[in-house]
């Protein structure tokens, strides 16, 4: 028996705003309907608001970054690149802390399967695997 084949990795440029944000996590919504993945929604959506934000908050002026989401066989992979060197640190949040919660909320729910990776050219590479419960 064969395992079908993957599709395509489908990457998207976005302009470093905060309206990207929703509009990057509006496209992986289709793509995982089309997927036949919607109850990863909003989990991925979540992964992806997180890395999305910390790129549009690290944002170099003049620069886009772009998303890739690659389907695996039981998720999806998601992809960040932004044109920043710094690195995503994570770090256990102080309690009346306005801000530090989204990565650890990204290890929760990918189950700690996320990182950073080189990239060819300027910034870095964010990556984060959401995949069904039962995996």
């Amino acid at each position: 028996m064969s395992t079908p084949t993957a599709p395509p990795p489908v990457e998207l440029a976005w302009p470093l705003t905060a309206r990207s944000v929703p509009r990057a996590r509006h496209a992986l919504a289709e793509l995982l309907a089309e997927w036949e993945l919607s109850s990863l929604t909003d989990r991925a959506g979540l992964v992806l608001s997180e890395l999305m934000t910390n790129a549009v908050n690290a944002r170099v002026v003049g620069r886009e970054c772009r998303t890739v989401f690659r389907r695996l066989p039981t998720g999806v992979h998601i992809e960040v690149h932004d044109p920043s060197p710094l690195l995503p640190v994570l770090r256990e949040p102080r309690l009346l802390a306005e801000s530090g919660r989204g990565l650890p909320m990204v290890a929760l729910l990918t189950d700690g399967r996320w990182g950073t990776t080189p990239r060819d050219g300027i910034g870095k590479l964010v990556w984060a695997d959401v995949v069904e419960d039962d995996a």
